[in-house]
């Protein structure tokens, strides 16, 4: 880089990639805005997929827009394209795999839950609720 600042809007994928990035954190206590504790962190972590989620489809609108210019109907295409079973099944896969990331946490915990669950548990429980 040379000379003056460089803004985002001039600046090339290679040249952006070669910044370091520098996470700002800022100081003093978070606000919390939810009671259950947690939750605040969720919606943070909801809002980052969000926005990212917002540029993926700005994205892709640019996408559409680059290859229209070029003279193929992108969105066309993808809204007539039709998957052959091993596709299908590769997508299916992958979802798998995301909402097994996803969910992970869940997940282990009811694992963990259903393996504690015993019959002489349950027996106790009943016999504790039974008891006068």
């Amino acid at each position: 880089m040379s000379g003056g600042s460089m803004s985002g809007e001039n600046m090339t994928d290679a040249q952006s990639s070669e910044r370091p990035h520098a996470f700002r954190h800022a100081r003093g206590k978070r606000p919390q805005f939810y009671d259950t504790p947690g939750l605040d962190q969720a919606m943070a972590m909801i809002m980052v997929l969000a926005s990212e989620l917002n540029v993926v489809r700005d994205r892709l609108d640019s996408a559409e827009r680059v290859a229209k210019g070029h003279g193929i109907d992108l969105a066309a295409g993808i809204a007539a394209l039709e998957f052959d079973q091993a596709a299908l099944e590769e997508r299916e896969a992958a979802r798998q795999e995301f909402l097994r990331r996803l969910f992970y946490v869940q997940l282990k915990d009811a694992e963990e839950a259903a393996e504690a669950q015993t019959s002489e548990a349950f027996n106790r429980t009943i016999a504790e609720i039974a008891e006068p």
